[in-house]
């Protein structure tokens, strides 16, 4: 009995382990270059939780498509390679094309968090991409076509054009013929005349000198950019609820940036004008066939190679 009770002495007085899990480090990449338009607000929300979270949860930026190249970002997050990564859907169309639903979406993300499409998103990423869909930026901000020489309305007939999952079945609808490639061949492409112009958002063209190859841009905007922050499930899952948190507050604070846009695309578009880029404006009747193009080739496109979620995301993220 001596015995006994000194070894539950011996066990009483063992040092308490920790309550607190150890600090984890995830590593980070973008799948766009280090410092442009739809890489910093990413960064920022690195630099936000390193800064406020040490002892909890810590991310290394490994940096961009010079890490890892941009269409392999999606394989590289699904496989661990890397534990967080900010990227468009179309980077990772290849292992789930219904991500191509985002950009038909015409209402906001809070909106979405609200009436079920992330939830509806997320087990989509969870089965498809091993991914956990922590947060999605710039929804706000719609697209264009870019061209180095005047258009003729929006008939696009022999005109070659840079595109990527996100608009090419619209621009082949207008007739163009489409050449896929990255953004950081664009600049390259132009110079030689690979192409005669590219998709790419109200923002950004400057960051790569694109600017520099571009003299008109079509008005009015179509579709919606979408920018997504997708965690490796199997580390999301391995994270304790209080380190979720930091990442998931985070994600909302992240996703309110957006207010800002609508300041920052005002003062591109002032900019383009200043370096000579024309805002060519289509008709009342052009402008209304140009998107209702771009909806039904979009839904039409999402109909055909996803018809089981299709009809779904449709009552989700359409106005009604």
């Amino acid at each position: 009995m001596r015995r006994f009770t000194a070894a539950v002495l011996a066990l009483l007085t063992l040092p308490i382990a920790p309550l607190h899990a150890q600090e984890v480090t995830l590593r980070a990449l973008s799948a766009f270059a280090e410092g442009t338009f739809f890489a910093k607000n990413f960064e920022r929300m690195i630099e936000k939780i390193n800064r406020e979270n040490k002892g909890v949860l810590q991310l290394r930026y490994i940096g961009g498509p010079k890490a890892i190249p941009t269409m392999e970002a999606g394989n590289a997050l699904r496989n661990g390679v890397v534990d967080i990564a900010n990227l468009s859907s179309a980077f990772y169309a290849n292992l789930m094309p219904e991500g191509d639903a985002l950009k038909l979406a015409r209402i906001t993300t809070a909106e979405q968090r609200k009436n079920g499409a992330w939830e509806y998103f997320n087990k989509l990423h969870n089965d498809k991409v091993n991914a956990w869909y922590l947060a999605k930026q710039h929804s706000n901000i719609p697209f264009h076509i870019y061209l180095s020489k005047p258009p003729k309305g929006i008939e696009m007939a022999g005109v070659r054009l840079r595109a990527n999952p996100v608009y090419r079945d619209f621009f082949n609808a207008l007739g163009a013929n489409t050449v896929i490639i990255p953004p950081g061949e664009i600049y390259t492409a132009l110079e030689r005349g690979v192409v005669d112009g590219y998709g790419w958002p109200t923002v950004g063209i400057f960051d790569l000198g694109w600017h520099e190859r571009t003299k008109y841009r079509i008005d009015p905007p179509f579709y919606a950019v979408d920018v997504m922050v997708l965690v490796n499930l199997n580390k999301w899952r391995s994270l304790t609820p209080a380190q979720q948190k930091v990442l998931s507050d985070a994600a909302l604070w992240l996703e309110g940036l957006d207010r800002d846009n609508e300041a920052n695309m005002a003062k591109e578009l002032e900019r383009q004008a200043q370096v000579g880029i024309t805002t060519v404006r289509l008709k009342e009747a052009d402008a209304k066939r140009y998107l209702d193009t771009a909806y039904k080739v979009g839904w039409d496109h999402l109909n055909k190679i996803s018809p089981t979620h299709a009809p779904k995301l449709k009552t989700l993220l359409d106005k009604k």
